[in-house]
């Protein structure tokens, strides 16, 4: 009994050194990965953020010969994800793709279930997209300016319409009426596309949509647009220029998808994330394709993806303050 007792005191002793052994970095990334990787995006199926996780995931598998599986989880204004992944092991078999929302949500939302700074590790920012200030072909405005004056003269102001509260549509048209001065009233839908519908029936005068979702009615002439919100051109809409060149140097709102590791995955597995992403996002065929939905690619470093996060968090908590949008 005394060496059975002995026994079950150094196996007690020495099992909780084995169960929190730090994970040995160097050593991961030399297998990494040997099963496949969930990838989970914090939007549903069919729309920009998925169709890029779909483009990204793809290519991450054919190289490294593992399956990239996607797996959608888009309630909650990506909080569900997100909450998700901050929670995983941080082995680096579950990663996560989020829009421009994960920087806005730490203002719209008094208390989330994750840190969005401490509680992930920072791989790369894969493209950034402009957005277009488009109005439906009957309102008499061709500039950013006759829309603002256009704004103030008409009773009850401006109607626009956004794909939600707090989404970059609603917040980056609230940006531009404190920068101009002139009256809106915020209409919120329930994504891009019933908040087009509205426009190009003329329910509501103006609306903020993706280059992705808003260019085609652009190019086929159901709307018109007056500016885009990048600091530079876009080349699917060259002749249209930016609302920094209208009249309000320095404005700036742009679309992105980033991708993320729980906090703890060793660097040597983030670096080897990036490092692949990095390659693939110079692939002629996936510039192509990101290209042609309005989005260029990016590809910053770990370290330039986490201060990117950063100032974008105080950029939008500013907006969101002046607002006063909120999703609780």
């Amino acid at each position: 009994m005394k060496i059975g007792n002995r026994l079950l005191r150094q196996l007690c002793a020495v099992f909780p050194l084995v169960l929190y052994a730090p994970i040995d970095g160097a050593a991961l990334a030399q297998s990494y990965p040997n099963k496949p990787i969930r990838l989970i995006v914090a939007a549903p199926p069919g729309g920009a953020l998925d169709f890029v996780s779909r483009i990204v995931g793809q290519s991450l598998g054919a190289a490294f010969g593992q399956q990239v599986i996607i797996d959608n989880r888009g309630s909650g204004g990506g909080t569900i994800a997100t909450e998700l992944v901050a929670k995983a092991s941080p082995d680096g078999y579950t990663l996560l793709m989020v829009p421009a929302g994960h920087v806005i949500n730490p203002s719209l939302y008094r208390k989330l279930p994750y840190d969005t700074v401490k509680d992930f590790a920072p791989i790369t920012q894969v493209d950034a997209a402009a957005y277009i200030l488009v109005v439906h072909p009957s309102l008499p405005a061709k500039t950013v300016k006759e829309l603002i004056a256009f704004a103030k003269s008409k009773k009850g102001g401006l109607t626009y319409a956004s794909p939600g509260t707090g989404q970059a549509g609603h917040l980056g048209m609230e940006l531009l009426k404190t920068l101009a001065g002139f009256d809106a009233v915020h209409v919120p839908y329930k994504g891009d596309a019933p908040a087009i519908t509205d426009l190009l029936g003329r329910q509501v005068d103006a609306s903020l949509p993706g280059m992705s979702s808003g260019l085609s009615h652009v190019k086929a002439g159901k709307l018109k647009a007056l500016a885009v919100t990048s600091l530079k051109r876009s080349d699917l809409l060259p002749d249209v220029p930016t609302v920094s060149e209208s009249g309000f140097p320095g404005y700036s709102v742009t679309g992105f998808r980033g991708f993320l590791a729980p906090a703890g995955t060793p660097r040597e597995v983030v670096a080897k994330l990036y490092e692949e992403t990095f390659r693939l996002l110079k692939f002629p065929d996936v510039r192509d394709r990101l290209v042609a939905q309005g989005a260029d690619p990016v590809g910053s470093t770990p370290d330039e993806f986490a201060a990117f996060i950063k100032a974008e968090i105080i950029k939008w908590a500013k907006v969101a303050k002046q607002s006063g949008a909120s999703a609780d």
